[in-house]
């Protein structure tokens, strides 16, 4: 019986010197092998010798964020994007590409509308639709009309006497009134094919607004009035052009004064239950009088809006 207990404590012991017990407390516990992957061929390593932690950079210490307050202030200094790519000039050329497509056809009007940043002219909200074949709503129901529309007036308004007379050149629409100014747009890109242009919007906010996003381009022949643009514009008066982005029931006596002889006015003009584009001519006989595509823009009004 003795000589048993003695056989199993020896045993016990052996065992014991074998397989350590758990749980182990963390100084009985060996270091993590190293990996062997990319030890240098030939090299020993050793699984059992803890390895060095490597010193910590002062400069990757993580420090507390900002305050909220302190961060929007930061973020409201930055530059604001730039419409998401759009004011490349490779976005606007597929614009009039599609435009092409669909008929129009006048290269001068085209590289025109190319050279004129839409996105800059409508509400963040709505940038990335600055480019499609849309009207957009530019506040105090008003609209920015759709790119083929801007073009076609255009279009239409350089096929007139004194436009042909100035083929040849820069200029060639000479002096041109636009009513109803909206963001500045179509002003904008009137101004690459005119002289001179004088815009006149009713609505103060509009006019305002226009002159703010039309600074950036720095368009030395462009003037904003604010005014009736039912009136016209008679310091200014005559004009090679005219274009309208309201309508109306018919055309204001003023525009027809203010109009010079072998000048052109293209506008929207309700013809029964639609309204239509109207083109009027002036020669040294009256006026002639053409219509063209049916269309859709803000009622003409008289009267300014503070």
């Amino acid at each position: 019986m003795t000589a048993c207990v003695a056989k199993l404590a020896v045993e016990m012991t052996d065992n014991a010197r074998r397989a350590p017990k758990f749980p182990l407390r963390l100084d009985q516990m060996a270091a993590p092998r190293k990996s062997l992957v990319n030890a240098p061929q030939g090299s020993a390593v050793s699984p059992l010798k803890p390895s060095t932690p490597a010193p910590v950079s002062p400069r990757a210490i993580l420090r507390p964020q900002q305050p909220l307050h302190h961060a929007a202030a930061v973020s409201a200094r930055k530059a604001s994007p730039t419409g998401l790519g759009l004011d490349s000039a490779g976005v606007r050329q597929r614009m009039t590409d599609r435009l092409r497509a669909e008929g129009l056809s006048n290269d001068t009007v085209l590289a025109a509308m190319a050279a004129v940043p839409r996105h800059q002219f409508v509400d963040a909200a709505l940038v990335t639709q600055a480019y499609e074949d849309t009207s957009l709503p530019i506040g105090h129901g008003q609209t920015i009309s759709k790119p083929s529309v801007v073009a076609r007036m255009i279009e239409l308004l350089m096929g007139g006497a004194n436009a042909r007379a100035r083929s040849t050149g820069p200029g060639q629409l000479g002096r041109v009134l636009e009513i109803g100014t909206g963001c500045g747009y179509q002003a904008a890109v009137l101004a690459q094919l005119a002289k001179q242009v004088f815009s006149v919007e009713r609505l103060k906010h509009l006019h305002d607004k226009a002159r703010e996003l039309m600074a950036p381009l720095r368009l030395s022949n462009v003037r904003l009035v604010y005014g009736d643009g039912m009136l016209g514009h008679a310091p200014n008066a005559q004009y090679d052009a005219i274009i309208a982005a309201a309508g109306g029931d018919a055309l204001p006596t003023a525009w027809m004064d203010q109009l010079a002889v072998g000048g052109r006015i293209v506008a929207p003009v309700r013809e029964g239950v639609r309204q239509v584009l109207v083109v009027v001519d002036r020669n040294d006989q009256g006026f002639h009088r053409s219509i063209h595509e049916v269309v859709q823009f803000v009622p003409l009004r008289s009267g300014t809006v503070r």
